[in-house]
């Protein structure tokens, strides 16, 4: 699985940190996330993420 981080950025516009794994996931979906970044976010670690860049680091690890 390759996820596009501008893509996945994208998705998580307008999020407010620190927001938790159910908060990105539902932001991705309501954003229209396709189904790879959708199953990224959700193979994310069930914990609380602080920055956009913090989320990026753990899809990179995950995927």
């Amino acid at each position: 699985m390759n996820v596009n981080p501008i893509e996945l950025q994208k998705c998580l516009g307008g999020m407010n940190y620190p927001a938790d794994k159910k908060t990105v996931v539902d932001q991705a979906k309501q954003h229209g996330a396709d189904k790879e970044i959708m199953g990224a976010l959700e193979a994310l670690p069930d914990k609380e993420y602080g920055t956009p860049a913090e989320i990026n680091k753990e899809v990179n690890r995950h995927t």
